[in-house]
């Protein structure tokens, strides 16, 4: 939806998130003009008359406009459409400071966090007023500010924010979430969510970890979040290998994990020794991933190839009774234009090298028959070099009769 021509700075071009009017009776958004007039300029942008008054008077009524609009916007777009106070009572600039406010009711702030998040989510436009009015860091703020052993209201304000947060860091700049390596506090509630948390909490994390281990921004606090608390790692594969984890909770758990594993070798060491490699199996090995899509079955085949090239991760591996045939497994299995099998093969290739018991396990997993049938098959250039090579390596395991179909 465009923005219309009367709701755009002059200066800025952009949708005005604070509207004030100069004497000559033109509207700036205060951030601009203020700049504008910082800078030494006394004259009006437009007109480019003289000011002899640089006193800025809130537009009210422009502002009412936009938030009508925006509304309207989010309103007319919302699936599930929600009941949003009298226009005439709205403001997002009210309506952050409202949030701030220790005077406003938690039932009060949680209706708040709820409309943010129709705008966010529902209304592009809305979504670049909140990002310019700073509703990021004030989401983030108020988050990880929330105390433990909170109450049910407080649960659900968790996960109104969060989806918030997500719905946001889509375009905001995302520095700061480095306040969890600013503040100690900040990282001990991320933590508690996380621990305590119901399942909608733990998805919205995993999604939260993913965008924090994904980003340059952020690349930094991704290795101390992990290494400051291992907490977050164990729950992760926890979740992984829990059976009653419904598959959502499952795919959102090996997504972070994966871009946990990818953001540094740090991470990868402490993944392992909190288990994620055999987290990782378990959920390869689960009837959840086996029978959904292959997104969430790539995912942690990249992990496993990530944490294999570790020492550490191949022991763990070996150690599990059915690591290998889980790979083997997924040799032929994951259709997504055969990255999985890539990974897979890299996996097998990185532990059959040096250990003749993985290449007696993989023979024995059907590993052979699985190699043929993805050479024969439009698997590209690199999963045939791989599939060959993976095949002289077993060549002493199978038996003789499988030679002459090489």
């Amino acid at each position: 939806m465009s923005i219309p021509h009367l709701f755009r700075c002059p200066i800025s071009l952009e949708i005005f998130t604070d509207p004030v009017t100069l004497s000559t009776g033109q509207t700036y958004d205060r951030p601009s003009i203020e700049k504008w007039l910082a800078d030494g300029n006394l004259t009006c942008p437009v007109t480019m008359q003289r000011l002899t008054d640089t006193t800025l008077i809130p537009n009210h009524a422009l502002c009412h406009l936009i938030d009508q609009w925006l509304l309207a916007d989010a309103g007319d777009s919302c699936h599930h459409p929600v009941q949003f106070p009298d226009a005439a009572d709205f403001s997002l600039v009210a309506l952050r400071r409202e949030l701030l406010s220790p005077t406003t009711l938690p039932s009060e702030k949680l209706e708040m966090a709820r409309k943010v998040h129709v705008l966010s989510v529902e209304s592009d436009v809305g979504r670049a007023c909140l990002v310019q009015l700073g509703f990021f860091p004030l989401l983030l703020q108020l988050l990880f500010q929330l105390t433990p052993g909170g109450t049910l209201l407080d649960a659900e304000f968790a996960g109104a924010l969060l989806g918030c947060v997500l719905s946001l860091s889509v375009s905001a700049p995302l520095y700061p979430l480095n306040m969890l390596k600013e503040e100690e506090s900040t990282l001990s509630s991320l933590v508690h969510l996380f621990d305590r948390g119901n399942a909608e909490i733990k998805i919205s994390l995993c999604h939260l970890l993913e965008v924090i281990a994904t980003s340059s921004a952020t690349h930094e606090l991704c290795s101390i979040v992990v290494d400051r608390s291992p907490r977050i790692l164990q729950i992760l594969v926890s979740m992984l290998g829990d059976k009653l984890s419904t598959f959502k909770a499952s795919q959102a758990a090996v997504r972070a994990t994966a871009a946990l594993c990818s953001s540094s070798e740090s991470n990868r060491r402490r993944a392992i020794g909190e288990g994620a490699v055999d987290g990782l199996i378990a959920h390869l090995l689960s009837n959840c991933c086996a029978r959904r899509n292959a997104a969430p079955a790539l995912a942690a085949l990249a992990a496993l190839e990530l944490l294999l090239g570790l020492e550490a991760g191949k022991k763990a591996l070996l150690e599990n009774p059915s690591g290998v045939r889980a790979l083997v497994k997924m040799v032929f299995r994951v259709s997504t234009g055969h990255e999985g099998s890539e990974h897979a093969l890299g996996s097998l290739l990185a532990i059959c090298g040096e250990s003749e018991r993985a290449r007696a396990a993989a023979t024995s997993a059907g590993a052979v028959t699985q190699l043929l049938l993805l050479l024969q098959s439009q698997c590209g250039a690199a999963s045939k070099a791989k599939s060959r090579t993976l095949l002289k390596m077993l060549r002493a395991s199978w038996n003789g009769e499988t030679r002459g179909l090489l």
